[in-house]
């Protein structure tokens, strides 16, 4: 009794491994994905029901993570950065730098359409608010005391982002 039970202990963990990897190799709901350029347009209710809670309140509805409490600000691992809601391309990672302000920081975009920007005058403060290209959700703000070439800063949460490392080849 006590064998049968370590075998079927045994196979059920590998099973839940094998499943969790293969889980976090699809794509996270219809429209996340890392290629697709058309813009995604549904209801704050979808978003809602897609996506898990802290993204969803920090992409959809302005929330701001704590400093030095994301994943990525501190990340210095080579790869590519996309948007947690939708998969869109946002940076990468030799675009990132140390700004200690506890935030994942960048000078410059992916390129022209992965970021838009619009004016943010909440908290009584004069920001540049930085938004998904495809999707519009809240990533972060802009500033200009980034360092050279840009001198941008483009401070972003980490719940707003996910990270892929780059695939080294073998020869």
């Amino acid at each position: 009794m006590i064998r049968l039970n370590i075998k079927f202990y045994g196979r059920l963990l590998l099973l839940l491994v094998i499943s969790s990897h293969y889980a976090q190799t699809l794509p996270k709901h219809k429209y996340y994905s890392h290629t697709d350029t058309n813009k995604v347009k549904i209801s704050d209710a979808e978003w809602k029901a897609i996506l898990p809670e802290e993204v969803y309140l920090v992409s959809r509805k302005a929330h701001t993570e704590a400093s030095f409490s994301g994943k990525y600000w501190d990340n210095a691992g080579k790869g590519t950065y996309y948007c947690a809601a939708c998969g869109h391309t946002l940076f990468r990672s030799n675009a990132k730098f140390a700004s200690s302000c506890g935030w994942p920081s960048f000078f410059e975009q992916m390129n022209k359409k992965s970021i838009v920007f619009k004016p943010d005058n909440s908290y009584g403060m004069n920001r540049i608010e930085a938004l998904c290209g495809r999707c519009g959700g809240h990533l972060g703000h802009l500033f200009d005391d980034g360092p050279e070439p840009t001198g941008k800063r483009y401070c972003m949460n980490s719940i707003a982002l996910d990270f892929e490392p780059d695939v080294k080849s073998k020869k």
